[in-house]
């Protein structure tokens, strides 16, 4: 049996046709937002639709080229793609030129540049794979963990420094591989927490209650009402649990009784008692040799220090626009003509859809430019506006059909590297349409990420093809004849 016939038979065609599906309906959807009625031509390259379809076509090669690569190739070069594309990183933070305050586009010629940030999900996941099918690696050890972390932060560090902290972002949604291959759920919990902490201690920022500043003594509490809660029920220390809830309760009532006498701040009383639970659940842990209260009381420290860092990483690491667009989202400030500017003009091109869409290029909204980035980040808008609630269920159930297929491939693989690749391409893919889509009609910040196959632009197609198909080309070689 030849290679080109075992490989025609072992490649999954449900996710190809998915895939072909999905460009095409994005090229449509981008010659939909571009559409000029004094220049209706579709495949003309001076225009979105007509380089869209070269990006399409430059694409159909890579994946030839992909797919006749030998199964062990991106296996045995992981680290090589991976290094290659850190030195393009960080080559890029110097070289590139100013574009709306990023500098993350490698300029080729006055038409050509492309984005290696987009380049470096594919090898970013290929170096993670790579290492964690290495030999006796277990991720529950401290040097097999934190050298998995530093795969993922090195290009995440060097695209931040570009001033592009949306696509850095993506990067940590690789967290989810780390879940399957067995990472404590203390990660999951300190995830959600550090956003919930950011949002109450920038939401609340100005409220006071007395001489307590309301966003941190909140805070604070949530921090001692988890531990209380983990000791409790995960660790089952029920009587512990029952003799800390004591000492706050008491601590609480005296400091109110206090407070009717001196000027109190609560805050230091809720630190002072975090502090003292964190050194005995420490001292506790070493007690027991049982180092869940250890991580524990790791927890309670990293999560005040986190709090306290949030207001210099909202005004020293983001940007102007991008604090304005989170300020918006919170309720913060009111700017329609401004930071919510895009998401608001969004939402009314979605509405003005309805049921049904007004129809193949005929949305109003998108023609009068009223939506900007119409055509790349805000794409959905236009299948909102053109086919409706309809077209845009549509497109999700594609996506969740998508995703969930990648998710079989990646269980059905027989190595390691297979699985933590698959659950990596899974991962990325996952973030970019939650937050897309959810940027777009309003419930999350504006962060200019693209939507997977329909976003126009080469660099973020040639990213996501190489990203899927370098799977496919994986999951194909399971049975593929030697």
């Amino acid at each position: 049996m030849s290679k080109k016939t075992s490989l025609f038979k072992t490649v999954d065609w449900l996710t190809i046709i998915l895939f072909v599906f999905m460009v095409t309906a994005g090229w449509l959807c981008v010659y939909g937002a571009s559409f000029d009625i004094d220049n209706p031509k579709i495949f003309a390259t001076t225009g979105r639709p007509g380089m869209q379809l070269i990006w399409i076509g430059t694409s159909a090669i890579l994946i030839f080229l992909i797919m006749m690569l030998d199964k062990h190739f991106f296996e045995t070069f992981a680290y090589l793609i991976y290094g290659f594309i850190t030195l393009l990183l960080i080559a890029t933070i110097f070289l590139a030129p100013d574009i709306k305050g990023s500098h993350s586009w490698l300029v080729i010629t006055s038409t050509l540049r492309f984005q290696p940030a987009e380049f470096a999900k594919f090898a970013t996941v290929l170096a993670l794979a790579k290492y964690m099918h290495s030999y006796e690696f277990n991720l529950l050890k401290v040097k097999d963990f934190i050298n998995s972390v530093a795969i993922i932060l090195v290009p995440t560090f060097c695209i931040m420094l570009q001033h592009e902290a949306g696509t850095a972002i993506v990067f940590l949604s690789l967290a989810l591989v780390f879940y399957r291959e067995g990472m404590s759920g203390y990660v999951l919990l300190t995830s959600m927490c550090a956003i919930l902490f950011f949002v109450i201690q920038l939401k609340y920022e100005y409220l006071m209650w007395y001489h307590t500043p309301i966003n941190e003594f909140t805070v604070l509490c949530i921090i001692l009402a988890i531990i209380c809660v983990v000791l409790w029920y995960v660790l089952k220390e029920r009587a512990l649990s029952y003799y800390l809830l004591g000492i706050i309760a008491l601590s609480g009532l005296a400091s109110y009784i206090a407070s009717l006498f001196w000027e109190i701040n609560f805050v230091w009383i809720a630190i002072a008692l975090i502090t003292g639970i964190s050194i005995f659940l420490a001292m506790y842990s070493v007690k027991k040799i049982v180092w869940h209260y250890a991580l524990l009381a790791l927890f309670a420290v990293l999560s005040i220090g986190f709090l306290y860092s949030v207001d210099y990483v909202f005004d020293e690491v983001l940007g102007l626009h991008q604090q304005k667009r989170i300020r918006v989202l919170l309720g913060l400030e009111d700017d329609p003509a401004g930071a919510g500017y895009n998401v608001n003009q969004s939402v009314i091109a979605i509405g003005s859809g309805g049921f049904s869409g007004k129809g193949f290029l005929n949305g109003t909204q998108i023609k009068l430019k009223y939506v900007p980035e119409h055509d790349t980040d805000f794409i959905f808008c236009t299948v909102g506006e053109e086919f409706g609630f309809l077209g845009s269920s549509l497109v999700v159930i594609l996506f969740c059909v998508f995703l969930l297929r990648l998710i079989v491939l990646a269980e059905r693989q027989n190595t390691t590297f297979g699985r933590v690749y698959g659950y990596g391409t899974a991962s990325i893919f996952l973030f970019h349409v939650i937050v897309n889509i959810g940027m777009v009609t309003g419930l999350v910040p504006v962060i200019g990420i693209p939507l997977p196959f329909f976003s126009y632009g080469g660099s973020s197609l040639w990213g996501f093809t190489i990203l899927l198909f370098v799977f496919l080309r994986i999951d194909a070689g399971r049975k593929e004849s030697q």
